[in-house]
């Protein structure tokens, strides 16, 4: 999974991502602090994998992983160059959903690229650029199809219909998701990897001084935009964390607690990234490494095989599996085989998340 981090400068995003990532992003009270996209790779928390490892005695324990792209913050007019923008909208195009961070808090300290604190002003200018560079892409396509569909060809002309409609949804101001596209109509698009089809998480960033008290007016009118969109709002303060992320785990352990803070905001972005993607995770153990592997909700056992080799998938025979907690409470997979809780499941099986699963195949 890759969660492009994205906002008008000076939101925090930088803050954010080196709290989540601790990749060290430089930030500064200046725009485009942040020029090329900053990467940091983070392990997925997962209680399951340390209990298995225990129980074989295994040699490696390898975690699911997340990557986040802090995405240099855009500006009105980025979609036509403004503020390098073309070259921030690129880096955009290759994450699996936008974490949009929109300031939530008062500081005369920190400008603001448009001079003042407005959360629903800032979400529409990013999703205006979004969209103004969605429709540039769509435009190509449209005249590159008319071109083609002169010949007569019904497929071309079908598929003219659909990308003219997207087309006329997009200068309604209309981000793609929210279009309600039939698999179809999306089918003739897909490969543009249009911004504004990829999932939102909103982050709201507050100010210390708003920890564990009720949302204020810009949390609130955050919040009021997200549910309009059936979008997730995360609410947590970026420098906060970031100073947590620094502390050794006992310190940062007593130092929540004094802030009243339960999860981290690694853990949130993971918890509400997972949902928004429809992820879950699987697992392997042995003796040689437990290991979780991340599928998308729904995915088939074969396909589940070739996360692992391309040869499990092709030379699939059936997928051997026990949900980690039987597993754990039989204490070994004989005792869990003669249970009846381990299970030996065909091609047609989806995988549930917790599977602890063994792949026959033969190739």
């Amino acid at each position: 999974m890759k969660l492009g981090v994205v906002g008008l400068p000076n939101v925090g995003k930088s803050t954010l991502f080196n709290a989540i990532t601790q990749a060290g992003a430089e930030c500064a009270n200046y725009p485009f602090c942040t020029i090329e996209p900053n990467v940091g790779v983070v392990a997925v928390p997962d209680h399951r994998l340390a209990k298995l490892a225990a129980l074989y005695d295994s040699q490696k324990v390898t975690p699911a992983v997340l990557e986040f792209v802090d995405i240099a913050g855009l500006v009105k007019g980025a979609s036509q160059g403004e503020g390098l923008g073309n070259k921030f909208l690129s880096h955009i195009r290759e994450v699996d959903a936008i974490v949009h961070v929109v300031r939530c808090f008062d500081d005369g300290n920190i400008t603001h690229v448009d001079g003042k604190v407005d959360p629903v002003s800032d979400v529409e200018t990013i999703d205006y650029e979004l969209i103004f560079a969605d429709m540039d892409t769509v435009a190509r396509r449209v005249a590159r199809i008319k071109n083609a569909a002169k010949s007569g060809d019904k497929k071309l002309l079908v598929e003219l219909e659909a990308v003219e409609k997207i087309a006329s949804l997009l200068e309604q101001g209309r981000p793609v998701r929210d279009m309600g596209l039939t698999p179809e109509e999306y089918a003739f698009v897909a490969d543009l990897f249009l911004l504004t089809a990829k999932p939102v998480i909103y982050v709201a960033n507050i100010g210390e001084n708003d920890i564990g008290k009720e949302d204020n007016a810009h949390v609130s009118a955050l919040k009021a935009i997200a549910r309009k969109e059936g979008a997730e709002v995360i609410v947590l303060c970026a420098k906060v964390e970031e100073e947590l992320a620094a502390l050794s785990p006992e310190d940062h352990a007593m130092f929540a607690e004094e802030y009243g803070i339960k999860e981290s905001g690694l853990d949130l972005l993971i918890k509400v990234g997972y949902k928004t993607l429809g992820l879950i995770s699987f697992l392997t153990a042995g003796e040689k490494e437990t290991r979780a592997w991340t599928i998308t909700q729904g995915t088939k056992a074969p396909q589940a095989a070739g996360k692992i080799h391309t040869d499990f998938e092709k030379g699939f025979i059936r997928a051997e599996i026990v949900n980690w907690q039987d597993l754990l409470d039989c204490g070994s997979l004989n005792v869990a085989k003669e249970r009846g809780l381990l299970r030996s499941e065909g091609k047609e099986y989806v995988m549930k998340d917790g599977d602890v699963v063994l792949f026959r195949f033969n190739v």
